[in-house]
This record gives structure tokens, sequence and C-alpha cells, in this order.
């Protein structure tokens, strides 16, 4: 019972550390504006953007523009944080000007699909952003968009 009661005060010391500051990471906003956004290479309608901005941006470019209450809690902090280091990896709208013709096709194909399949925003997320639920009309725009973007792409250029 006594190691019981040490393990928990051992776990209860653990938890409360972790909540200091120095252990939370870094939060997902640069001030830079670079000039490769999405925006800045592509035509994006601007019923387009704002779906993108309302439902994508928040995890998938390199400004997060509201983090919530509970990302100051520890281990919160940090599953927040990968999972928007994992989503800029599939695809950044910030530094999207970036890709070359061919990741640009193949990741206009993963919006296009994760559009489609509706896996995009994920649950978790909208859990605590309503604005970030697209409707059925919102998920076949942005993915005929997508589509069309891919189709524009391919393309010769001459």
């Amino acid at each position: 019972m006594k190691s019981l009661k040490y393990i928990l005060i051992i776990v209860a010391f653990i938890l409360i550390a972790i909540q200091l500051p120095f252990f939370t990471p870094k939060k997902n906003i640069s001030k830079v504006k670079n000039q490769i956004d999405i925006t800045d290479k592509y035509d994006v309608p601007m019923n387009i953007q704002m779906d993108l901005y309302n439902g994508c941006y928040d995890c998938h470019s390199n400004n997060t523009k509201k983090y919530p209450w509970y990302y100051h809690i520890q281990p919160i902090s940090w599953w927040m944080n990968h999972h928007i280091t994992e989503a800029k990896e599939q695809i950044n709208f910030s530094e999207f000007g970036a890709y070359t013709h061919d990741e640009a096709i193949e990741k206009f194909k993963k919006l296009q699909k994760s559009m489609e399949e509706k896996t995009m925003p994920l649950k978790s997320y909208l859990w605590m952003h309503e604005e970030a639920k697209y409707n059925e009309k919102q998920y076949q725009r942005v993915a005929e968009w997508a589509r069309s973007m891919q189709d524009n792409l391919g393309k010769p250029t001459h």
C-alpha cells in the first residue's frame, strides 16, 4: 500500500512539473510573410480560399490563428504540436508555392482525395472548432477545385 502511495505521489509530481512553461512546445506562428503561399502562386477563388483558411490553415500552414485554452495543458500541447507538424509535412499551404510542379500535382491529388473522402478536417479538431466543419457543398467545391488544378498543371506549358 505504501509503494502505491509513493507511485501516486511521483506521478502527481511529474504531471505538475510538466505544466511548467518551458515544457510547452513552440507555437506554430510565423511573423514572416513568405511569398510562397498557395494564393501567391495559384489562382485560388475567394470561396475556396476561405474554406481552406477556416478548415485547413490552423494545421496545414505556418500560422495557427488561435490556440485554445487547453493547449497549455501537458501533454495536450505536445499532442497538438505533433499533429500540426505531421499535417505540415503532408501539405503546407504557407509553402505550397515552393513545391515542384510534380509535388504540387500530388498535393492537389491528396487534397481532392481528403475532400472526397471527408477525412479532413480531423474529427478531433472539429470537436472544438465548429467554424471548420464543412458542409457537403464545401467538400465538393474544394475537391472539384483541386481536381481542376491538377488538370491545369498536367497540361503542357508550351
